[in-house]
């Protein structure tokens, strides 16, 4: 892992470390068990909300689709993680404000049942 000093931003897609995971988590790819991760709220340098994203279609309510850039993926809503920002390799790109309102909304929606 990289221990620099990165700028990023919610509503920003980066490819991650997300380490080794367990059971049903998301897995990585790669020896840094690399996934695409959407930020959603900074907290400051140092942490991030993040949710993983997987391009394997899910339509069902724990799953949000999003377009972004020539990519189709669904956003994996019940797997709201913690983590380092120095676990971030590489941005991808941004979604829209409207497109990240849908997706805060529906995590909350899931955490209100």
């Amino acid at each position: 892992m990289v221990n620099k000093r990165l700028y990023f931003y919610a509503r920003e897609i980066w490819w991650c470390s997300a380490g080794l995971n367990i059971g049903v988590e998301a897995d990585g790819k790669n020896e840094n068990f690399e996934r695409p991760m959407l930020i959603i709220k900074k907290f400051n340098a140092d942490m991030v909300w993040a949710l993983p994203l997987t391009t394997k279609e899910k339509v069902n309510r724990f799953h949000y689709k999003l377009n972004h850039e020539t990519i189709t993926s669904w956003v994996i809503l019940t797997q709201i993680k913690i983590i380092s920002t120095k676990r971030l390799l590489r941005k991808v790109g941004s979604i829209s404000e409207m497109d990240l309102y849908e997706v805060v909304t529906r995590v909350q929606q899931l955490l209100a049942e």
